[in-house]
């Protein structure tokens, strides 16, 4: 209820700005005043356009879902294909993190300014009895102050037995600035919720039924899953400021020399609840025969100052120092195998970094460092990147980046009414160093190499004799080579999409399982209808990946992990579209998984004993509204 309330509020809101003096009417402002602007203050405009990349990105993530394998139902989690290593964290990141692909993280959140009222509405059908949408509003009061507030929900019952989802991304933005400039704030506020109700995955006789295809099970929902009384929980709320006023300021024909000074703050609470009504024995022994519920908790607090230098001689430096207080753990104190487990992980981190730009006629380099130099976490990293740009068409990218940071909290410290699950660890840093290569060019599309080395990498995998994973740290290093194309031909109105990915782990494969090869193509035909009143695309979509030891799912912990016992994938999938673009309105239709119609042995798995989704009709749109 809450959900369709503040839906219906951002669409009043904006019916009630465009429903103003509707006997004037104004020239359009150019697409390129409509600004976007990210976390690290790059600025975009508003795109809406429709092509074949727009068509990937019309999901529940909203974003190109390449490297990704999703659940059967919206809502649920993703499998990982690949893995990519940009994260720079200096901290332990939270629990039940395949329930964070969905969750905005401040590097995620952007501001906004706008010359008129702008909404953009974003709906999209879902699976038996659900559906999902994703409604966002943004004005500019005056030149100097812009707020936005949307709100992205989903709910979907699924085609299995117990997997319902229901999840909400509420969030409210705002940013102002001077009639000069030299003083901007930007502030955000999120709360977000993912609700999922968890069975475990099917029983083996229901596995054996799916794939082989019994045409008595072709309703899913009479398939037998191996429990209905479990359900998890992630909620998170978070307050997000940041402020800078520019000190000196001097600019004219010749250069220009800009020292600015600012402050973050920010302050997160967080937690991961797992509830179950009854104990499953493939779990291990519990502590309780019934109700059985896990609450785990985080608050997170961060103040941050900086400094900026930029000279258009000498480029841009920055440093910064930052504060931490971290509050993680849980409400009980356990005593296993006669030892007593605390319950809380407590501690401050003292940080400091600084940051180096110089772009010079095409050629760019940049490179920051920051590290821990007190408190309860060790953590550092350091990364440098050189790029040129030769003109329109051709750009290239070196990077080299070493990162060390302390494994996840659930790693460290995790309770459950699961006695198996229950471990206070002492680990390494995991050291990830990584050495990437892009170019892209408009000719001969675009290319990227990566070769990341893993010192101590954490995982999570079943141990000799138990049937539940555990926090494991790999003993021997683990080295990824990751290779990816992308190229687009064209033949007059046809187009030809295609992008491969080539992986290969060169040592420390027991630990660390991908795909050696990944490919997608899209064949589709585009053109202009009705004296180009519409704009259409139709194709098709072939995604394919080679069989591997795909990761295993865990509902307890919301976590994957390693098993090298099944191997999956080998499967093709096939969707069919059609989209339309009436001027600021997409509308997508497409036919999912359209090769599971023909039947046959079934071997489409998102996870060992999770089924992929099954062929389906899907419909929705993307609407702008521009006053």
């Amino acid at each position: 209820m809450k959900k369709t309330l503040l839906l219906l509020f951002i669409l009043i809101a904006s019916a009630t700005v465009f429903s103003q003096n509707p006997s004037k009417k104004k020239e359009k402002p150019p697409i390129d005043y409509y600004k976007i602007i990210s976390a690290d203050r790059d600025t975009t405009f508003v795109d809406t356009t429709l092509s074949i990349k727009k068509n990937y990105k019309f999901n529940y993530l909203r974003k190109d879902n390449f490297e990704l394998l999703q659940f059967s139902n919206v809502g649920q989690t993703y499998n990982s294909l690949a893995y990519s290593f940009d994260r720079l964290n200096l901290k332990p990141l939270f629990v039940a993190q395949s329930h964070h692909f969905n969750y905005k993280e401040i590097a995620d959140v952007n501001y906004f300014n706008v010359p008129t009222p702008l909404t953009e509405l974003y709906f999209k059908t879902a699976y038996a009895q659900g559906q999902q949408m994703d409604a966002f509003f943004t004005v500019n009061t005056s030149p100097q102050f812009n707020f936005s507030i949307g709100y992205k929900g989903v709910r979907s019952l699924g085609k299995y037995q117990h997997i319902l989802t229901s999840t909400g991304n509420f969030l409210f933005t705002s940013n102002y600035h001077t009639k000069n400039k030299r003083y901007v704030a930007r502030v955000h506020v999120a709360a977000q919720d993912i609700y999922n109700q968890e069975n475990g995955g099917l029983t083996d006789n229901s596995l054996q039924l799916f794939i082989n295809d019994d045409p008595e099970f072709s309703d899913r929902g009479r398939l037998d899953v191996k429990f209905e009384d479990a359900e998890n929980k992630l909620e998170g709320l978070r307050f997000y400021g940041d402020h800078y006023y520019e000190l000196l300021s001097q600019r004219d024909s010749t250069g220009y020399s800009v020292l600015t000074i600012g402050n973050v703050l920010s302050y997160e609470d967080k937690f991961f609840k797992y509830n179950q009504s009854k104990p499953y024995t493939s779990f291990g022994p519990s502590y309780e025969t019934s109700n059985l519920e896990t609450k785990t908790k985080l608050e997170d607090f961060n103040a941050k100052a900086y400094a900026d230098f930029n000279n258009s001689l000498i480029g841009k430096i920055t440093a910064w120092a930052g504060y931490t207080d971290l509050n993680y753990g849980y409400n009980s104190v356990l005593i296993l195998d006669e030892e007593r487990i605390p319950n809380r992980i407590k501690g401050n981190i003292i940080e400091a970094g600084a940051g180096y730009e110089k772009e010079y006629r095409g050629f760019k380099l940049s490179g920051k460092g920051a590290i821990n130099i007190a408190g309860d976490f060790d953590g550092n990293y350091i990364q440098g990147a050189a790029s040129y740009d030769l003109n329109e068409e051709y750009n290239a990218k070196a990077s080299i980046t070493v990162h060390s940071v302390a494994p996840n909290f659930n790693f460290l410290l995790y309770q459950s009414d699961y006695q198996n699950y229950n471990w206070k660890t002492e680990l390494n840093n995991v050291k990830t160093q990584e050495l990437k290569f892009e170019i892209n060019t408009k000719k001969f599309g675009n290319a990227s190499v990566s070769y990341t080395g893993i010192d101590d990498y954490a995982y999570f995998g079943i141990k000799a004799n138990d049937s539940t994973p555990s926090p494991l740290q790999a003993s021997e290093r683990v080295d990824y080579l990751k290779i990816k194309a992308e190229k687009e031909f064209t033949f007059g109105v046809f187009a030809l999409e295609n992008t491969l990915m080539y992986q290969q782990v060169l040592s420390g494969e027991s630990v660390f399982n991908v795909p050696q090869i990944i490919t997608r193509n899209s064949l589709y035909y585009q053109d202009h209808w009705f004296k180009r009143a519409l704009f259409m695309q139709t194709g098709v979509t072939l995604k394919y990946f080679t069989q591997y030891n795909m990761n295993a799912y865990d509902p307890v912990l919301a976590e994957f992990y390693v098993q090298n016992d099944q191997e999956l994938g080998g499967f093709p999938l096939v969707d069919i579209f059609f989209n339309a673009k009436i001027r600021q309105t997409r509308i997508f239709f497409v036919y999912e998984n359209f090769t599971s119609i023909f039947g046959g042995k079934n071997e489409h798995f998102a996870a060992p004993g999770y089924p992929y989704r099954d062929n389906v009709l899907r419909f929705g749109l993307v609407w702008n509204f521009f006053l």
